[in-house]
């Protein structure tokens, strides 16, 4: 039976043992408006206090309830662009990328279908998983990253990965061009360097970056 690129890919990593190069190690900002605003006037000053303090790397405009949501994501990318940040992107939403000039999309667990349409509007491509079968889906399918949650424990987040099982994620899954970011209950600085000691590719978060 022939071996899968998958699989040869995992033996490979298994081989060399856990001493792979580490990727260039992203900090992923997720607002949320019950963090960050709900008006543009709230947004900017947090948005702008948050790039201020923290060195981010990319930023997914997340909001799935304000009524203004085409004008708060638009908010969200001047004020990225306005601090250089690489990658904004957007929750879930293709068409609003499109239409506002996003960098890329951030999926949801339910969207896997979606994967090949944003890939084919040049669109970076991130979507949420949560257990190594949905990151495997989500590679086969041309998918850019994924963010896979919750490492540590979160409030109705279902039990944590913990750190071993990300280390694994990692070493079966991650290469030059499908890369693993932590996400779930990544809130202080000690957290943040247990995730990286993983080689994990970066960390996604919502409250570390307030």
């Amino acid at each position: 039976m022939p071996v899968s690129v998958t699989s040869e890919h995992n033996q490979n990593n298994i081989k060399k043992g856990f001493n792979m190069k580490p990727f260039f190690f992203s900090s992923y900002f997720i607002t949320d408006p019950d963090e960050f605003g709900s008006t543009v006037r709230e947004l900017k000053e947090t948005l702008k206090n948050s790039f201020s303090k923290h060195n981010i790397s990319m930023v997914c405009f997340r909001d799935k309830k304000s009524e203004n949501i085409e004008l708060l994501a638009k908010t969200t990318l001047d004020i990225s662009k306005e601090f250089n940040i690489a990658k904004v992107l957007i929750n879930g939403n293709i068409n609003l990328a499109m239409k506002l000039g996003f960098d890329g999309v951030h999926l949801t667990s339910t969207q896997f279908e979606m994967i090949k349409e944003s890939k084919s509007k040049k669109l970076y491509t991130i979507i949420s998983c949560h257990t190594k079968d949905e990151v495997e889906k989500a590679k086969e399918l041309g998918a850019d990253a994924v963010t896979y949650s919750p490492i540590f424990y979160k409030e109705n987040k279902g039990e944590p990965k913990g750190i071993e099982n990300l280390k694994q994620a990692v070493v079966e899954f991650q290469d030059e061009s499908f890369k693993v970011i932590a996400l779930g209950g990544i809130i202080t600085k000690e957290e943040v360097a247990l995730v990286r000691s993983t080689h994990v590719s970066g960390f996604g978060s919502i409250r570390y970056f307030k």
